[in-house]
């Protein structure tokens, strides 16, 4: 495989789909079975806290990236390999883009949403091009999915958006997807 480290943006809540959690907790075995290094936010709760230690308990290494800010909200993760506090949010998300080969998006809210997209806007700037795929634990994105394809219905993308995200339904389809060197 030809990752060495992937950033996973998620929530820092469960939300209320069991599989949200049970996905976390499973790609965090797959990454930590396979030596790929988690590149993550450093909170504990929610589906933060279900990856990082199912990457953990599998004999995997971590790197979380957290804002002063977040501390108190997202409540760091202090057993993780490394945690990183750095200033706010914009720098947080330049050291985990700058770390990692590809990126993994999982339900989550705002801020996920703000992760996914400026990664995505990024790619299509030619600013990186690293591999972003979504895991659609349970539908969660399938509204999303649709808002982006009618967004390339009425010309609005310079591209087919299936070109810059890869759409999974499982953890374990991700990984069949990258062991295959495709996205």
């Amino acid at each position: 495989m030809q990752y060495k480290a992937i950033a996973v943006f998620c929530g820092s809540k469960n939300g209320t789909n069991p599989i949200f959690s049970e996905h976390a907790a499973q790609l965090g075995k797959l990454m930590g079975e396979n030596g790929i290094r988690l590149i993550y936010g450093g909170g504990r709760k929610g589906l933060m806290g279900a990856l990082a230690n199912g990457v953990m308990s599998n004999g995997g290494k971590v790197m979380g990236v957290i804002p002063e800010l977040l501390i108190g909200w997202e409540h760091q993760h202090e057993g993780i390999t490394d945690l990183q506090v750095v200033e706010d949010m914009h720098t947080r998300k330049k050291i985990m883009y700058d770390m990692c080969d590809a990126a993994i998006i999982l339900p989550g809210g705002y801020g996920t949403m703000d992760e996914m997209f400026e990664m995505l806007t990024w790619n299509t700037l030619n600013i990186h091009n690293k591999t972003l795929i979504i895991l659609n634990s349970g539908g969660f994105y399938n509204h999303l999915i649709a808002h982006i394809e009618q967004m390339s219905e009425v010309d609005f993308l310079y591209e087919e958006w299936n070109k810059r995200i890869a759409v999974y339904n499982s953890p374990q389809a991700i990984f069949d997807a990258l062991d295959r060197g495709i996205h």
